[in-house]
């Protein structure tokens, strides 16, 4: 189903180990509302999707969010590239590097590992939906508030195109939650119908 290029999505090169944000950018990685959170869940979500439309988005922005997610593990490794013990303990990272040495792995920032909790599923597409849109708003101002913690221009920009994608996700999740009403309007109108006759 899947085709990995080699490469990605946006560049990244950091070049100036930055242990602080190594630590803060977790929050995209492990966090609840996490691009590896998004992935699963968009990806789970799209079984009980009753359109087809709705369903290739829905496994086009997950497959979008593993992107994503790869772009944050090579952001946190080149942030801890080279660090010493000392620097990492000054962190506060002595308690992730105990556990992972210099490995990235998905916690968010105070060491709390991925759950698969994080992932919402109801079965009903017009909650997953609007759940869906409020995950691509929270995504969306934790990396606002992630380039307010820095000035280096090398973290900044990979941060503000994962912002923009975010934005454009909410608007595809706005379409198929537009779809899905629709189409319950539609079937609704049709059942009023079949129970005049």
């Amino acid at each position: 189903m899947w085709i990995y290029e080699k490469q990605l999505e946006y560049p990244v090169n950091i070049t100036k180990p930055d242990p602080r944000m190594a630590k803060l950018l977790l929050a995209q990685y492990g966090g609840p509302d996490s691009e590896l959170g998004a992935a699963l869940r968009y990806l789970t979500q799209r079984y009980s999707m009753p359109d087809d439309r709705v369903r290739a988005t829905l496994t086009d922005i997950g497959t979008e969010e593993l992107a994503h997610w790869e772009m944050l593990g090579t952001m946190i490794r080149q942030c801890m590239q080279g660090l010493s013990t000392c620097e990492l303990d000054a962190a506060g990272l002595s308690g992730y590097y105990v556990m992972h040495d210099h490995g990235v792995f998905p916690a968010d920032p105070n060491g709390v590992p991925f759950t698969s909790s994080y992932i919402a599923c109801t079965g009903d597409p017009v909650a997953d939906l609007v759940e869906d849109m409020a995950a691509e708003q929270k995504a969306r101002v934790t990396y606002e508030h992630l380039m307010n913690m820095t000035s280096n221009s090398q973290i900044i920009e990979p941060l503000y195109f994962l912002r923009e994608r975010e934005v454009v996700h909410y608007q595809r999740f706005g379409e198929c939650l537009e779809i899905v009403q629709q189409r319950y309007r539609v079937r609704s109108c049709c059942s009023c119908r079949n129970n005049r006759r």
